[in-house]
């Protein structure tokens, strides 16, 4: 009978485990990740593979806009004819 389950923290995939089974025999495969928030408080996640991984961390760090990116090369070009 299950007891509970797994969540990837990207796709919501989920995979079942009852009370015996250890999450590494249950997440053969899996990525976790932990994240200290403070004294005594960690934040555990799953992925299911390392797309997942990799989609949930580009969405945890903030991306600087394309606009400002192209501004330099823009900037750099004019300093080329110098």
């Amino acid at each position: 009978m299950p007891h509970g389950y797994f969540i990837c923290h990207s796709c919501g995939k989920t995979v079942e485990h009852t009370e015996e089974e250890r999450p590494c025999q249950v997440l053969n495969g899996w990525l976790m990740a932990s994240r200290w928030k403070g004294p005594g408080a960690v934040e555990h996640y799953n992925f299911c593979s390392l797309i997942c991984l990799k989609t949930w961390t580009d969405t945890q760090i903030p991306q600087v806009p394309d606009v400002f990116l192209k501004a330099f090369d823009k900037r750099r070009d004019k300093n080329a004819h110098l």
